[in-house]
């Protein structure tokens, strides 16, 4: 094939490529770029949470008891709950009763299952005996193990607590492989609480993180051709007011609960210790915010089908989309 023959198709590649994606002017310069980014930030969340089916189930009661009976000799845990799934909304399997629980202000609830078990009464020990002694039996045991952190509050005897006292709970933290422990170690002495309360939990699997990445680029790819789409398919047509503003209140609705999420989840994650990262979809304030996502999503939704509804205008210089 000689080089003239190539030529037309050569051009006619750097036009598409131009025009692939490329929003229109006005608003859309704006919304465009932005709706593609968080498009594929919530791609990758999605992928992410479909990499989290590789994970091996949640610890069963043979293998926390032998963990508890290790790390925590001599103290009197209970029976052992284990999860009903991978992850749980109270303590329940997601099923589409809890679809209203998640969308209408509950959906922080959504979280990893956990295999806990706990302690009532009074601590037989010092509290800083009972964590000394764990952190040596999970040191011990290959388990690496995070600095404990001790907050303080206080507990009232009465409802006008008149006497208050102070209390401390000793979190500590450890992980073996892709198991976590999270354990509380009390100092209060009623009967009718625990004083010792622990939970295993798998770590993320592999996947997760190159399946969210992916699933992030490509998402964002996608979202850039769509929406550059639609700005130029409205580009000088009575829908296109219409279309940039619900694509824009979209944007908004998005875009809303990952600024406030993240940075609060950023401080959380530096203030204390942490064996494994949040889910990639908490980053996003989801499924938190779970009502703002469905209702930018149907704006969107509308904002696609008024651009693909327009009649596209017969003068050459419209005809570029």
């Amino acid at each position: 094939m000689s080089v003239s023959d190539t030529a037309p198709a050569t051009r006619f590649g750097r036009r598409l490529l131009r025009r692939l994606g490329r929003p229109a002017g006005g608003p859309a310069v704006a919304w465009v770029p932005l709706a593609a980014v968080v498009c594929g930030l919530f791609t990758g969340a999605l992928a992410s949470r479909a990499a989290w089916e590789t994970s091996p189930p949640q610890p069963d009661r043979a293998e926390a008891a032998a963990i508890l009976s290790e790390v925590f000799p001599g103290h009197d845990l209970g029976e052992i709950d284990t999860p009903p799934a991978l992850f749980v909304v109270y303590g329940h399997a997601l099923r589409l009763g809890t679809v209203k629980t998640l969308v209408f202000g509950d959906g922080g609830e959504y979280q990893e299952g956990a295999t806990g078990a706990f302690a009532l009464g009074a601590p037989p020990a010092p509290v800083a005996q009972i964590v000394t002694v764990a952190r040596e039996r999970l040191t011990g045991g290959g388990w690496r193990v995070y600095d404990p952190q001790v907050p303080d509050r206080v507990s009232c005897a009465d409802k006008m607590c008149a006497t208050p006292r102070a209390i401390t709970d000793t979190a500590l933290t450890a992980r073996r492989g892709d198991t976590i422990l999270n354990a509380s170690i009390s100092s209060q002495t009623a009967v009718d609480a625990s004083y010792l309360s622990v939970e295993l939990h798998r770590a993320p699997p592999l996947l997760v993180v190159p399946a969210g990445v992916l699933g992030t680029v490509l998402g964002a790819a996608a979202g850039w051709l769509v929406f550059g789409w639609v700005s130029r398919r409205t580009e000088g047509r009575r829908s296109r007011g219409t279309v940039n503003g619900l694509i824009g209140v979209a944007t908004v609705l998005w875009w809303l609960p990952v600024l406030l999420a993240a940075p609060q989840l950023l401080h959380h994650h530096l203030g204390e210790p942490h064996p494994a990262w949040h889910p990639y979809w908490e980053w996003l304030g989801q499924p938190a915010a779970s009502l703002l996502f469905l209702v930018g999503a149907v704006c969107a939704l509308l904002a696609l089908a008024l651009a693909a509804g327009t009649r596209r205008n017969t003068t050459p210089e419209a005809t570029a989309d």
